[in-house]
This record gives C-alpha cells, sequence and structure tokens, in this order.
C-alpha cells in the first residue's frame, strides 16, 4: 500500500509540474506521507524532473531535513 502512495505522489507531482509554486505546495504533503526511503527516491525523482523544468529547483528547500 506504501508503495501504491508513492506512485499517486508522483502523478500528482508531474501534473503540476507546470506551476512551481503548487508543486510545492504537493511536495509539502508528500514530505508528510511518505516514508523517509521513499523521500530519498522522491528527491532522485526529483533531480531528473528538473532537468526538464529548471524552475522547479526552488522546491528542493522542502526536501531537506
Amino acid at each position: 500500500m506504501a508503495r501504491a502512495m508513492f506512485e499517486y505522489t508522483k502523478t500528482i507531482l508531474n501534473k503540476v509540474s507546470f506551476d512551481s509554486v503548487l508543486f510545492c505546495k504537493e511536495l509539502q504533503k508528500a514530505v508528510k506521507r511518505l516514508l523517509p526511503y521513499e523521500i530519498e527516491e522522491l528527491r532522485i525523482w526529483i533531480d531528473n524532473l528538473i532537468k526538464e523544468k529548471p524552475n522547479l529547483n526552488q522546491c528542493l528547500i522542502y526536501l531537506n531535513p
């Protein structure tokens, strides 16, 4: 079930990636819901997404411990 939440989170973040403010809000919610190892996987996924959409770089502050 936890894996399903991780995949759902990636889907939502991908859909809102056009707006950095909305992306940051959804990322904040995701950090509260996901397990620590899932957050690390999410960080890797977001790093790859940022290569395509550099405007999302500002949202990385929500992934720092």
